[in-house]
């Protein structure tokens, strides 16, 4: 039995629909909404609204753009001979918060899940293939996630390029900077001491 009126319950139920909100988030943000004046609910409705019409895909890289392109692909001082390969477009913002990568990204929008039925189609690789052979790419950095469908995708993408002569890597797996060994997990040591390199 609910205890509110049904616009509400109908509000709380497309809040929760929401990635990370339960029940109890949907309803504080509902009381929030009620106490707000009208042009503040609306400018988030049009904020919204606007969004959903607004961004896009960038027609080279797949990350989220307001334009045909995105401002990354755009920057001409980026190292336009390096790509990134990442699974999602929060992968993007997560490595450009760094501020150590200068060269540009590709979005695969998803990893090979069998589980999930999710095969290489599923994957935006083409584009991918096509910036490889046509641009003056020298290496591809496969920056897919450290579990078992980033890295069936890491393996994959090696496969499929090793025949096009360029440069492949994947980024650094292992023990978090400022760790103590004694604390880390034995999985994550083994992949740190497979990734060492020579200092």
């Amino acid at each position: 039995m609910s205890f509110y009126p049904k616009v509400i319950d109908n509000l709380i139920e497309r809040l929760i629909k929401l990635p990370g909100i339960g029940r109890r988030s949907a309803e504080r943000m509902v009381r929030y909404i009620l106490g707000a004046s009208f042009d503040e609910i609306r400018s988030l409705a049009n904020s919204i609204m606007e969004v959903k019409e607004s961004v896009k895909l960038c027609k080279i890289c797949n990350n989220l753009s307001e334009g045909e392109t995105c401002l990354i692909c755009r920057d001409n001082s980026r190292q336009r001979s390096v790509i990134c390969v990442v699974e999602n477009h929060s992968d993007v913002i997560a490595i450009e918060k760094t501020g150590s990568f200068k060269g540009l990204y590709h979005v695969l929008l998803g990893s090979i899940s069998p589980l999930e039925g999710k095969g290489p189609n599923d994957l935006k690789i083409d584009g991918l293939l096509k910036r490889i052979k046509e641009g003056n790419i020298q290496e591809v950095i496969i920056a897919t996630d450290i579990d078992t469908e980033g890295e069936t995708t890491a393996l994959y993408l090696n496969k499929l390029f090793k025949p096009l002569g360029v440069k492949i890597t994947r980024i650094g797996i292992g023990v978090p900077f400022g760790s103590n060994l004694e604390y880390i997990d034995p999985s994550t040591l083994a992949h740190a001491l497979e990734s060492r390199r020579q200092i």
